[in-house]
């Protein structure tokens, strides 16, 4: 058993310790650093105590105070939903029209709006807005049914080809690869591609035309920039929903594709439906 040893120079007795002959120090810990760290294991034991803080099999010991985080979040959220309650009684009584046109209203709905936008619609419209093949751009200005506030309002609550909404948008296009011939096809495809850019065979042009107006007009109107009591597109702008290009419009004509869109009123109700018509129409798209 080794006796103890006393560093030379301070006079201080070692702990026993040493690495590569570098011994240390047995000084005492400073007074203050000593009850600071008694002070903080008692404010630990008392904490648990009156907090709740020790895992049992099914929950946690409660605590002497009886907090809960959860209520905490409740009573903010509470407190969140009644400062705003004047805006969302607002909101429910006007018209989206109305609610666009007041500063105040505006400003909750469009941010109520995007952040039902966020939950519901980005899985289809993309987090931008933008849109994808087979799903519409909402920041332009091209709106099948119509782009003012209300228009938006009504395709958002009912839906379009929705079978279980008896007012959703309705409108189907014929195939007319079982009504026209494949050259007829042909040709009325080039002339749609030719209001709104070049072609490869021009002289389908005008044959094209007279198909379009035997078969196409009644919806897309004479002058082909369609009709939105029909949900029909204007042809002579460049969006196209699904593809452009002649190749393209002639599969949508041989056999079209009809998109769905839910109704969302059951969903998430009439005001929320209002906060949502009032961001998309805030994108900047709106009529």
């Amino acid at each position: 058993m080794s006796s103890e040893h006393i560093d030379e120079v301070s006079g201080i007795s070692t702990t026993g310790h040493e690495w590569d002959g570098i011994r240390e120090l047995n000084n005492p810990l400073p007074r203050w650093w000593v009850t600071t760290f008694y002070v903080t294991v008692a404010w630990a034991v008392a904490y648990t105590i009156a907090y709740p803080a020790w895992p049992m099999l099914s929950s946690v010991t409660k605590g002497l105070l009886g907090y809960s985080s959860r209520n905490a979040v409740k009573i903010e959220l509470a407190a969140a939903e009644a400062a705003k309650g004047k805006y969302v009684a607002a909101i429910q009584q006007k018209t989206v029209s109305e609610i666009a046109a007041d500063d105040a209203l505006r400003e909750l709905a469009v941010a109520a709006g995007g952040a039902t936008f966020k939950v519901n619609c980005v899985q289809c419209h993309g987090s931008g807005a933008q849109g994808s093949k087979g799903f519409p751009n909402l920041n332009d200005d091209d709106w099948l049914w119509g782009g003012k506030a209300e228009q938006i309002q009504q395709t958002i609550a009912h839906g379009i080809r929705f079978a279980s909404d008896p007012d959703t948008r309705q409108s189907e296009m014929p195939p007319f690869g079982d009504i026209i011939t494949p050259e007829q096809a042909t040709q009325v495809s080039t002339y749609v591609a030719s209001l709104s850019g070049k072609v490869q065979d021009a002289s389908l042009i005008e044959p094209g035309a007279k198909v379009f107006a035997e078969n196409c007009v009644a919806c897309h109107g004479a002058n082909a920039k369609g009709t939105k009591e029909f949900g029909a597109p204007n042809l002579t702008d460049a969006i196209w929903l699904y593809a452009p290009g002649e190749t393209a419009i002639a599969v949508q004509v041989r056999a079209p594709k009809h998109g769905v869109m839910p109704a969302w009123i059951g969903r998430l109700g009439e005001t929320k439906v209002k906060e949502l018509a009032v961001y998309v129409h805030s994108l900047g798209g709106g009529e």
